[in-house]
């Protein structure tokens, strides 16, 4: 069973920076792809930035140039380092993975990190 643990988020002025980890239960390099999705109370959960397994990065036009997406294969974890933060980036964080196999796509998430962007 696939397990992803976020963690990194917290409370920010506008203008400051966060970095969200999320920690996965076995190799990283299994997933055919993770992403870091948000969901704004009242909103639908959108992507945030996400990563192939050949190392392409896709953002959300709404954090080009501020947000960027990483992995580190020995920790088996990827990040998520925000820059310039603003209140609209307020929102629960969440990891998703995805491993396809001959069965189809599943998707697993971690239970998410609250990120607030308040002075």
């Amino acid at each position: 069973q696939v397990q992803l643990v976020e963690s990194g988020g917290g409370l920010v002025q506008p203008g400051g920076s966060l970095r969200l980890s999320c920690a996965a239960s076995g190799s990283i390099f299994s997933f055919n792809a993770m992403g870091w999705y948000r969901q704004a109370p009242g909103n639908q959960r959108e992507l945030v930035a996400d990563i192939s397994s050949g190392g392409s990065r896709k953002y959300a036009d709404s954090v080009k140039g501020r947000f960027t997406i990483s992995r580190d294969k020995a920790k088996n974890t990827m990040y998520l380092q925000m820059n310039s933060l603003k209140p609209d980036d307020t929102a629960v964080y969440y990891c998703n993975a995805k491993r396809c196999s001959a069965y189809g796509c599943p998707d697993y998430w971690g239970q998410g990190t609250q990120v607030t962007v308040s002075s």
